[in-house]
């Protein structure tokens, strides 16, 4: 399967703009929400015995905002806003560039010096990676070794490393390294729309109903959060070596090095965790 080389460059840059976009304002939330719950968390230790509700202050262009924390929010007479769209944008955006750039011709998904295999073999490859990516890391989490943050860690990380060699065997460099982001990307949107909003809604149906919140799908929604800023910023060191081959995906031990990039990305995100 072909297409017209014109359209394939304006679709790349139109679906390539929005995907960049899309994913400043994920990963700026993200990082946003972040900040916040590390500062309110210091203020509610600070007011524990007052009675009064954490509150941070700040300014920001024209004018100063007061945000709040509340385990039971106001639901009758207030906009409850969600945050949702950023990653699902990010993630077809994503998607439509995989199908536009690699799935259709083949031409940048397979290398014949790397493994003698067929176009469909290759996307076969490829969407495996993603689905079944998300499903074990979703397994672990729900699973006893999910409550081991360490532990789990560690696990995800020899089995990167595997994923990133064994992709590296079968597929161009340059696919292999941008397939174990869309597996990162992948985790990411699904941790939202499948695990995320699935636990908020359920708060706010305790809460019409007149019952307090579990406050296990209020941890486990958090938990999920804080692992996609983990993700989010080997994904970003993933999209620019696109741009470097010759000391990434070009190179004989490619997988060794994104493992290591992997690892810096993770190391760099507790950083600025701490700084947020």
């Amino acid at each position: 399967m072909t297409i017209n080389p014109t359209l394939s460059e304006w679709l790349n840059l139109i679906f390539r703009w929005v995907h960049v976009f899309a994913g400043i304002m994920w990963v700026g939330t993200t990082y946003y929400f972040t900040w916040l719950d590390a500062r309110l968390s210091e203020e509610e230790k600070a007011v524990a015995n007052t009675g009064n509700a954490a509150q941070i202050w700040m300014v920001h262009s024209g004018g100063f905002y007061v945000v709040e924390k509340r385990k039971v929010p106001d639901l009758v007479s207030r906009t409850l806003h969600w945050f949702r769209w950023e990653a699902g944008t990010t993630w077809l955006s994503g998607l439509a560039l995989l199908i536009i750039i690699y799935y259709i011709g083949g031409g940048a998904l397979v290398d014949p010096d790397v493994a003698d295999i067929s176009v469909g073999v290759a996307i076969a490859i490829g969407v495996g990676v993603m689905v079944v990516g998300w499903l074990v890391y979703d397994l672990m989490m729900i699973s006893p070794l999910g409550k081991n943050e360490t532990a789990f860690a560690l696990i995800s990380y020899l089995m990167i490393v595997g994923v990133s060699y064994g992709l590296t065997r079968y597929l161009s460099g340059r696919a292999a390294y941008i397939h174990v982001g869309a597996m990162f990307g992948t985790i990411m949107a699904a941790n939202v729309w499948m695990r995320i909003l699935p636990a908020q809604k359920k708060m706010i149906a305790a809460i019409n109903q007149g019952r307090k919140p579990d406050d296990a799908l209020s941890a486990q929604a958090k938990l999920r959060s804080k692992q996609n800023t983990f993700m989010a910023v080997p994904v970003v060191f993933i999209m620019i070596s696109n741009h470097f081959p010759g000391v990434t995906y070009g190179e004989h031990y490619n997988w060794a090095i994104l493992a290591v990039l992997i690892l810096i990305g993770w190391i760099a995100a507790k950083f600025v965790r701490r700084a947020s």
